[in-house]
Order: structure tokens, then sequence, then C-alpha cells
């Protein structure tokens, strides 16, 4: 049986943050302290609780519908998603609208391109 297939039992989840930009340090510092490596950061736009507001662009009122945020896409063994979350909420909240939110997805299968280890083995940070 190819490696890939028993490694393949291991459950592995796909934790996405959207955050507040000014957070991003902050939640970097606590899933550093949590021990939560290997992460992907991007810059989206988007909207949920927050309330529209009008501001001035080149002497115009412009009415802002999307809100600049910070996606995180975290891939963790089962053991690991709790601890993400945690830290995820800490460095996040602020305890306004606008936080963000935290979803968690089922991820079937993961690949480290560098040495073809799969799934639990993939997403395990590695000390070198």
């Amino acid at each position: 049986m190819p490696e890939s297939k028993k490694e393949g039992t291991q459950k592995m989840k796909l934790v996405v943050a959207i955050v507040r930009p000014e957070k991003t340090n902050d939640v970097l510092e606590a899933l550093y302290r949590a021990q939560v490596k290997g992460l992907s950061i991007s810059r989206v736009q988007g909207h949920g609780g927050e309330l529209k507001r009008v501001e001035t662009y080149r002497g115009t009122a412009v009415k802002m519908e999307l809100a600049e945020k910070v996606r995180f896409e975290i891939a963790v063994s089962d053991e690991f998603v709790q601890p993400t979350i945690d830290a995820l909420r800490q460095g996040a909240a602020t305890g306004e609208i606008g936080d963000g939110k935290i979803l968690v997805l089922a991820l079937e299968h993961a690949i480290r391109i560098r040495t073809g280890e799969s799934d639990g083995a993939a997403v395990t940070p590695v000390d070198e």
C-alpha cells in the first residue's frame, strides 16, 4: 500500500480566519506562542457586521461597503485545531463588531511538495 494511503487515516482541518489588518501581528504572536506554524496570509476585502461608512475621496463622498481584512489559512492535524482557534481568538479579538470569523473546514489530503510527505506529516512543521 502506498505510504500516502496509510497516512491518510489522520484527520486534518483547514482553519481559515478573517481578521482586522491591525491585529495581524497580535495573531502571529499568539499562533507562535501556541506552537502553531505553517500558514498563509493574504489581504482580502469583505463585510460582515460592520456598518457602512462614507469617506471622502478626491472631494466626492464615497460609500465604503467593503472593509480591508487579512485572511489566515492554517492546515493542522486534529489535535492542533483547538489551540489554533484559541490563539486566533486571543490575537484577533477587540470585542467590537468586525473582529472577523474563524472557519474550520475538513481537509481531505495534504502533500508536502519538497519531500512527498502527505496528510498529517505534511501539515506538521519541520524543525530544521
